[in-house]
């Protein structure tokens, strides 16, 4: 006979530190608003290991957004990202990268003619929300960039390899993401009523194309509000 109890429900999860979030402090005034490859690239200039190492992933920066006094800009091929003093970037990266990418530190990088100087770095561990939003998940070729439906299948077949059991899943937000090649196609991409340890390693993993350039990139989400409201606000 082969008899497992179920795991004890007050035993608290520990969040594996296997892959985590690097926070930097950043002096930089302002970016283009799509800065997803130059920032990419100057990234990976300093560090030329990130291309090996498939957990890792750049998060865009982001500045104040709509409904905090400022309305974020639209016009990605001529306005700027402004940023204050609390502007962070945030590198994802495996456990064994972490002094690696600390190296990042004290750098100084040019993307597009702007100057972003990076500060000190401080770990942070991954979140055992239930709701995981991904502003931008790259729409794979084969599948037309406002055909909803082939994604939302597409990104199913995506959590079902992770063994993530889709529950809820809201598709956004559309967005063109610039790329010297062709412009990357993109949907934002909500999932909610994860177990914690799906949540964990929604976001240690990732799904689709492009980590390096923001895309894919998992983070916890405290309501599905805002994300139902995207959906009425599509950009391509």
């Amino acid at each position: 006979m082969y008899w497992e109890d179920n795991r004890d429900e007050n035993t608290p999860y520990v969040v594996s530190d296997d892959v985590v979030d690097l926070v930097y402090r950043i002096s930089c005034r302002c970016l283009p608003l799509d800065h997803a490859h130059s920032f990419s690239m100057a990234v990976r200039e300093n560090l030329s290991w990130i291309d090996e190492e498939e957990q890792t992933g750049i998060h865009l920066i982001h500045g104040a957004e709509s409904g905090n006094g400022w309305m974020r800009p639209k016009d990605a091929g001529n306005e700027l990202l402004h940023l204050s003093h609390r502007s962070r970037m945030t590198l994802r990266v495996p456990k064994h990268r972490i002094d690696d990418a600390h190296k990042l530190s004290g750098q100084t990088l040019d993307i597009d003619g702007h100057r972003l100087e990076v500060g000190q770095a401080k770990v942070k561990l991954f979140s055992t929300l239930t709701t995981q939003f991904a502003r931008y998940v790259v729409v794979p070729q084969g599948i037309e960039h406002d055909d909803e439906e082939a994604f939302m299948a597409y990104a199913v077949g995506q959590l079902r390899e992770l063994d993530i059991k889709v529950r809820k899943l809201l598709c956004g937000r559309a967005h063109a993401i610039r790329h010297p090649d062709s412009d990357l196609n993109t949907r934002s991409l909500m999932l909610a009523d994860l177990e914690v340890e799906e949540a964990v390693t929604l976001q240690q993993q990732g799904i689709g194309r492009h980590k390096t350039m923001g895309c894919g990139l998992f983070i916890p989400h405290k309501g599905i509000r805002a994300v139902h409201e995207m959906t009425a606000d599509k950009q391509s």
